[in-house]
């Protein structure tokens, strides 16, 4: 997989970093995954829907022009 091109404050992340915040959105996500893991009361679960939805988001930009080993 090649790694989004991601800008922190104008600086360009190198590969290992763009990799290393890719898989820490992804294990954010898997996280959330457990309902319980921002609590279970109403402003919890409010706050994992709304970071599930933004990784979403983010998710469709850094696997917009992936290709897989299926597409080829």
């Amino acid at each position: 997989m090649t790694e989004p091109t991601i800008t922190i404050g104008g600086v360009f992340l190198t590969h290992s970093q763009a990799m290393t915040v890719r898989i820490a959105l992804e294990s954010f996500a898997a996280d959330l995954a457990d309902v319980g893991s921002l609590g279970d009361d109403a402003h919890g679960l409010s706050m994992r829907t709304g970071y599930l939805e933004a990784i979403r988001g983010i998710r469709s930009l850094i696997y917009k022009n992936v290709r897989t080993m299926q597409d080829d």
